[in-house]
């Protein structure tokens, strides 16, 4: 079992399949560095060994130190323009030689004009900002708030999810590889079941996700004196879409209940679904919006919630206080992503990407019994393998078969939940490029598919 646990990402495993990598890829220098990495930083999941060794980044491409270059398809969820995007570093340049840092108990102008911005993309009363360096901290700021604004500690989350890293926010998340072994995390946290139809506790019931939703208000009537509801809109991980009717529901249900309804949307903002914020697509307001990871520009650590104006209540506690909280250089990032994706018209081209990418993944699954389902929006997909399709086996050796076969091929990506090959490009990214890429995943799918 632990061989298993330790593929579920595709990132770290105990198989042959990594060391045959490190074979593919063998030559003294890359070999050298890996060492000295392994040597000097504190090993931990997800993140050791690595993959290779970057010596420079552009566009879509990372480019390793013998010259190898790779499609990044995953890039942490920071790569919305892609890497070196000149828009964005000739902004940050320019600020560089203006004012590159601005301490606490002072504000600037970049950071001022973000947040306006910010709110003025919400809808509704949700204009009242804060930043951090992280996501995780963006969580953590969430959590602090909607225990002020409705006096109550409780939380529910789904299992699987991930918020961050933190101890905050893995007693909020769901995921074994980050609560492990840490001992007793932040009390009132119930979880349940993500919405899910495709496998899952209510899938075999054939009622789509809308139990899911059901099932959320049993757990608030039950448990009482639940504050808020943490989830991501669209899940990324393994690229997990409700339904219009969930979110309807769930946002009935919050509202009966006095319950802050707390959107994770810091993988999935600024256009990856095809809208600046998933939650566009349902037609629903949130209370509280979580940001990050893209809002950087692929350069700098930056992230924010969005609240409603009604929630500015903590003027007594420090939700926040990071050392780089209003950062001048994250804030002109921000802002110079912002402008380009609004500038290039960001949102058609990714709605084109998105049908092409469905009838190519769509045409693979009617070739490949391997691939049991294609789930996608935007520039987020997931592919999900299966040993058999009217099983649902995970097929979690031939993901990992995938996934080493499209590397050895200048493609990169996540694999997430064992068996799902997780899609996810710059929007940058050309439809020539695209179908590149669909080629190099066809190839290792076909190579895979001699393994079930």
């Amino acid at each position: 079992m632990a061989v298993v646990h330790n593929r579920t990402e595709g990132d770290i495993n105990l198989s042959s399949a990594r060391q045959d990598w490190y074979a593919v890829i063998s030559d003294p220098e890359t070999a050298g560095w890996l060492h000295e990495d392994s040597e000097h930083f504190l090993h931990q999941s997800l993140s050791t060994p690595c993959l290779d060794v970057l010596a420079s980044c552009e566009g879509i491409y990372l480019t390793d130190v013998q010259g190898k270059r790779y499609m990044d398809f995953h890039g942490n969820n920071v790569h919305q323009l892609g890497y070196r995007h000149p828009y964005v570093i000739e902004k940050l340049k320019a600020q560089m030689d203006i004012l590159p840092f601005s301490p606490r108990r002072y504000t600037n102008i970049p950071a001022i004009e973000l947040a306006k911005k910010l709110g003025d993309l919400m809808p509704g009363d949700l204009n009242r900002v804060l930043f951090a360096p992280g996501g995780t901290s963006a969580i953590s700021m969430a959590l602090k708030l909607a225990r002020i604004v409705t006096g109550r500690h409780k939380v529910v989350s789904l299992w699987d999810s991930f918020h961050g890293a933190s101890l905050d926010a893995i007693s909020a998340g769901g995921e074994l590889d980050f609560r492990k072994d840490m001992g007793p995390l932040m009390p009132g946290v119930e979880r349940i079941p993500p919405p899910m139809t495709y496998r899952g506790p209510f899938a075999a019931a054939g009622n789509g996700d809308l139990p899911y939703a059901d099932y959320l208000e049993y757990v608030i009537e039950k448990e009482g004196d639940i504050g808020a509801f943490v989830i991501e809109t669209i899940r990324n991980t393994d690229v997990q879409i409700p339904s219009q009717a969930y979110w309807k529901r769930v946002r009935e249900i919050c509202t009966k209940h006095q319950v802050l309804l707390i959107l994770d949307e810091i993988p999935i903002a600024f256009g990856r679904t095809g809208k600046m914020f998933a939650f566009e697509h349902y037609g629903f307001e949130p209370d509280i919006v979580c940001l990050g990871k893209g809002l950087g520009g692929g350069v700098m650590p930056m992230a924010a919630i969005v609240a409603r104006d009604s929630y500015n209540l903590a003027q007594s506690v420090s939700l926040g206080h990071f050392t780089h909280e209003k950062s001048p250089l994250g804030s002109v990032a921000a802002l110079a992503m912002l402008e380009f994706i609004e500038q290039n018209d960001m949102m058609a081209k990714v709605n084109a990407d998105e049908a092409f990418m469905r009838e190519s993944l769509e045409k693979l699954k009617a070739k490949y019994p391997l691939i049991g389902e294609v789930r996608g929006i935007g520039l987020l997909w997931g592919v999900e393998l299966v040993k058999d399709r009217a099983t649902k086996e995970k097929a979690v050796q031939e993901a990992e078969t995938v996934m080493y076969e499209c590397l050895k091929n200048g493609l990169s990506f996540k694999v997430s939940q064992g068996n799902v090959v997780q899609l996810s490009p710059p929007l940058i990214i050309t439809r020539e490029q695209l179908t590149e890429a669909l080629q190099i995943l066809e190839k290792a799918v076909e190579t895979a598919s001699v393994l079930v």
